[in-house]
């Protein structure tokens, strides 16, 4: 997950940083910086706010011949 499929992602759900930040248990300095890119962080912690979106609903989609990287909602 790129710092802009995180944004992306976040604002699908109209998520603020606190939200994330408090459903993935990973701070808000960490998000800021990282959607920021302003400072990588660990890849535990990109895991945690990945899964932590998926389990909200969020599709990550790889860079592709149709387009590149992206999000969209899981179809249920």
């Amino acid at each position: 997950m790129s710092p802009s499929q995180c944004r992306a992602a976040r604002g699908l759900l109209k998520w603020t940083q606190p939200k994330l930040a408090d459903v993935s248990g990973i701070g808000l300095s960490t998000i800021n910086r990282y959607e920021n890119e302003t400072r990588p962080p660990r890849a535990e912690a990109v895991q945690k706010l990945q899964s932590a979106l998926e389990g909200a609903g969020v599709e990550f989609l790889a860079e592709g011949v149709s387009g590149g990287p992206g999000v969209r909602m899981k179809k249920h």
